[in-house]
């Protein structure tokens, strides 16, 4: 098990109490809430935009995938998903595909799907296909500090 380094140094810095947790090699965040055995409304993904300004990390549930119309009608501009050779830019030390849901850590502005709001238990990707943090639902939206959410994600 094993946890970005970047992250680490956030989480510590933030005083999150958390819980490190491994599980089988997955490739996407709906695999590993599968194998892990929890549901994937429970499971955050980060999921980076590029907006031709800059970046930010949408981050919403495993379940769901991202509604890029509905997330461009609120955000009043077009977006698009970054690129592999941007996602490994912006997350040195992360396994690509394993972005942690907790933007702030790498200086990214962040939105958060509503459907994250209201759950008790939070897990995300630790930086690799292999490790999954657990925090608080609280704590998680702490960890989140004050990013705009909305409801820009559809069920699977």
């Amino acid at each position: 098990m094993t946890m970005a380094p970047t992250l680490e140094r956030y989480l510590m810095n933030e005083g999150a109490t958390y819980q490190l947790l491994s599980h089988p090699l997955t490739q996407t965040a709906a695999e590993t809430a599968h194998a892990s055995h929890i549901s994937g409304s429970r499971v955050a993904k980060g999921v980076l935009l590029a907006d031709g300004d800059g970046y930010l990390l949408a981050v919403l549930p495993a379940s769901h995938h991202l509604g890029l119309e509905q997330l461009e009608a609120w955000l009043g501009r077009p977006v698009s998903l970054a690129s592999e050779q941007e996602v490994g830019r912006l997350f040195p030390d992360c396994e690509l595909g394993a972005i942690p849901a907790v933007g702030w850590a790498y200086g990214l502005d962040v939105i958060l799907d509503d459907s994250l709001a209201t759950q008790d238990e939070i897990w995300f990707e630790a930086g690799d296909h292999r490790s999954l943090v657990e925090v608080g639902g609280d704590q998680f939206r702490r960890l989140l500090g004050a990013a705009p959410h909305s409801v820009f994600s559809v069920h699977d």
